[in-house]
């Protein structure tokens, strides 16, 4: 593996499972140092030795929390270079919105849109005093797209990350800080399995609408998240990273 991280500070929230965890395991395959924030303990400290990195309890949605995560980090490895904020959650009464409680919507957003912007508040100031940082918000192709099955606080969510993705992105690009939003396509991670194993005539209407005719795995979406992290995309800020199989630039797929 290409050592692109070698001797750069990462923090990946969410990451003990799914896409935070493939994003952990890549990070440290490319050198990075890697603090690993979830609300899990075992998963979350699984993951932080597998990646010889540091783990770190927290609710991503408590401010105080969120500030003492980034604060150990620097106090930890000495500095912030990037910033994964990954952590969401997509329940089961988040559906049409002329089924979905307003606890159920408030719920979705706090921990998918306020934690997002938790995580940049209190991760930026580091990487001002650093001179430099990127980070990675995880958006999804439904702030892109719209769709008839309805997640309605979660697409709502995911629309605020990318909006706020790029509004960061342009106000700190002259200090060296790049703020992007990574939208991936359904990805086969257990929160989807377990989604569509209750659904499975979801499951196919969904699928029918990728051309590649497959969901993502959770390590093609951590390659995205490793090039968004490098300088290999060192010309790339307030952007919208798209890794869905082709379904937002879709009309009819293949047979």
């Amino acid at each position: 593996m290409v050592q692109r991280l070698e001797g750069r500070v990462a923090v990946v929230t969410g990451g003990g499972s799914g896409i935070g965890l493939a994003t952990v395991r890549r990070f440290g395959s490319e050198g990075a140092k890697v603090v690993v924030a979830d609300l899990d303990p075992a998963s979350g400290k699984a993951a932080a030795d597998e990646a010889g990195g540091l783990f770190v309890q927290v609710d991503v949605t408590d401010e105080e929390q969120v500030k003492a995560l980034f604060q150990t980090t620097v106090d930890t490895y000495g500095k912030l270079d990037i910033a994964f904020n990954n952590a969401g959650i997509s329940p089961p009464d988040d559906d049409s919105i002329l089924t979905t409680g307003i606890e159920a919507w408030e719920r979705v957003q706090k921990v998918n849109l306020t934690s997002v912007y938790l995580c940049c508040k209190y991760a930026i100031p580091h990487m001002q005093a650093n001179g430099k940082g990127s980070i990675i918000n995880t958006a999804s192709f439904v702030a892109t797209m719209g769709a008839a099955t309805s997640q309605i606080s979660y697409t709502a969510s995911k629309g605020g990350v990318l909006a706020m993705s790029r509004e960061l992105g342009v106000q700190f690009a002259r200090e060296g800080i790049r703020v992007n939003a990574l939208s991936p396509g359904p990805v086969n991670t257990p929160l989807l399995r377990e989604l569509f194993a209750k659904d499975p005539e979801r499951a196919a209407r969904r699928l029918v609408h990728v051309p590649l005719g497959r969901f993502a795995e959770p390590e093609e979406i951590a390659a995205a998240v490793a090039f968004l992290a490098s300088d290999d995309s060192s010309f790339m800020t307030a952007s919208n990273f798209l890794v869905d199989g082709g379904i937002a630039g879709a009309y009819v797929t293949p047979l």
